[in-house]
């Protein structure tokens, strides 16, 4: 997948660039050493976090799968499991890998935390682990995601285009996601990086689980709270729940900029009408051939020096071999350059009946 040319550069994250710590401080990646006489003929385990956004069954699974098919020549094997956001199922699933005996694994973790101490007892298996798109807890051995400071400073920036001049004429709704999830907290970061000073936050969310379900549930609350008329747009951190408040807005009559995340087929068909005022387009297939080449290469025993430039620190551990990958804002003006041009949607499924004028308007054909 190419990267569309107007991306944010990735960089506001806390990234050491420093040359490699002790064994220790990088994660103590001797993990390897049991697993280093591996050719392609290995298991690895993918732990995926839930399945109501719509990325991790339609994007990230199949793309990871393939790769780690393309680098093993067909022989590597993939034991997928999906915790469907149930961190207790996940800690179940991890040990249910080593049962297996996989070579590596592959973690979306849905609590980071709560995850620490199973990613500890895969090392002690000698199974390296993969953080992917969370930054997980304990000693993983590589990591690959967005620069999620960057995408909540993408989302922010967004915004204040939208509300321009009327920044402050009002106040707006900020709905974060999970308290359970590190990415959330960076977004949330990056947004009032930007937002700070610039706009009036009337009320503020954590998201249970994400779900759209609890972010319209926040919205009413938030319009009942707030009023109606002083309401002037909404920070939503994902697709997924910018749905969910969009109904709420809909139902009280009011339509204002609400932002989103994960460039969902939904999110895109609403930017398209005017009800969603902008996404943020990741494109998976970088993120996931990441992880797919550090896996496999940790599984062969091999260094990660050629894939992972970049030195990430987690709350536990330091210096962890990283790939960090760039976000691009994905409004209606850049619909055909970014999800269309690199295939992730065509205009026929994003042009159906009901987005047909509308697509025809802003030259989506």
């Amino acid at each position: 997948m190419r990267r569309a040319a107007v991306a944010v550069a990735a960089g506001a994250m806390a990234v050491s660039l420093a040359a490699c710590g002790s064994a220790d401080e990088a994660g103590d990646n001797d993990s390897t050493k049991a697993s280093a006489a591996k050719g392609d003929d290995i298991k690895v385990g993918l732990l995926l976090p839930e399945n109501q956004t719509a990325r991790y069954e339609k994007f990230d699974r199949p793309l990871i799968e393939e790769k780690i098919g393309e680098l093993t020549n067909g022989k590597g094997e993939v034991v997928y499991a999906n915790a469907k956001q149930d961190a207790s199922q996940q800690a179940q699933q991890v040990e249910s890998m080593i049962t297996n005996k996989v070579d590596v694994i592959i973690l979306d973790a849905v609590d980071a935390a709560a995850i620490k101490s199973s990613v500890q007892k895969a090392k002690d298996a000698d199974i390296p682990v993969v953080a992917y798109d969370r930054l997980a807890q304990g000693p993983i051995d590589a990591y690959t995601s967005f620069d999620n400071v960057t995408v909540g400073k993408t989302q922010g920036e967004a915004l204040l285009e939208a509300l321009g001049d009327k920044a402050k004429d009002g106040q707006i709704v900020m709905m974060n996601g999970s308290s359970t999830d590190p990415n959330a907290a960076q977004f949330k970061e990056g947004a009032h990086s930007v937002l700070d000073g610039k706009v009036n936050v009337g009320k503020e969310y954590d998201t249970k689980e994400w779900k759209p379900e609890n972010a319209n549930a926040n919205m009413e609350g938030a319009i009942s709270a707030i009023g109606k008329d002083k309401i002037i747009g909404v920070y939503s951190a994902n697709d997924g729940m910018a749905g969910g408040i969009i109904t709420a807005l809909k139902a009280a009559g009011i339509k204002v900029p609400v932002t989103g995340q994960d460039a969902e087929l939904a999110g895109v068909q609403r930017i398209v009408s005017g009800e969603q005022y902008m996404s943020v387009y990741k494109p998976y297939a970088p993120e996931a051939d990441a992880a797919a080449e550090m896996a496999v290469a940790l599984a062969q025993g091999k260094s990660l020096d050629s894939i992972a430039k970049d030195k990430v620190d987690s709350p536990t551990n330091k210096g962890i071999p990283s790939v960090l990958v760039d976000v691009t804002s994905l409004t209606k003006d850049n619909i055909k350059d970014t999800v269309v041009k690199d295939g992730v949607y065509t205009v026929a499924e994003i042009c159906t009946a009901k987005y047909k004028a509308a697509c025809e308007k802003i030259g989506l054909e």
